[in-house]
């Protein structure tokens, strides 16, 4: 419903402009404005135009909803409170070196971490996990 609503005012925006060009008589105005003057100012209004319909398609709705954590998956899966960290340092898109800096341990101890996670959640790669983790909303 909003994106008919959206083009339907773009429409009618845009069929006003051509009136207007209609009645002010596009000769009329380029004898009196310099030709730069009349294609600025059209500029100006589809970029005006553009602007608005773009701010209207790609408005964040807001939640009010706050993550809530599935304590039971976590505790189902028994995955402990250094695997979650990890995961979560993981889903920010660190390298195993950099979460290994993070937590002060080693990467092979990341490693190990990520693997039990990989075992834990059935899966093979960083992506499926980052995607289940939030699918079963481990982490946010």
């Amino acid at each position: 419903m909003g994106m008919k609503r959206t083009i339907l005012i773009y429409a009618l925006g845009l069929a006003a402009a051509v009136f207007v060009l209609q009645w002010l008589e596009y000769k009329f105005l380029t004898k009196v404005f310099a030709g730069e003057i009349y294609i600025l100012l059209i500029a100006i209004g589809f970029t005006a135009i553009g602007g608005w319909v773009g701010w209207r398609l790609t408005q964040k709705t807001l939640t009010s909803d706050t993550f809530e954590q599935n304590t039971a998956a976590l505790n189902a899966l028994g995955v402990t409170a250094r695997e979650l960290e990890t995961l979560e340092l993981l889903a920010d898109g660190l390298t195993n070196k950099e979460i290994a800096r993070k937590l002060g341990v080693s990467p092979n101890t990341v490693k190990t971490h990520l693997a039990k996670l990989y075992d834990k959640l059935e899966v093979q790669r960083r992506t499926q996990a980052i995607q289940k983790a939030k699918e079963l909303a481990l982490i946010a």
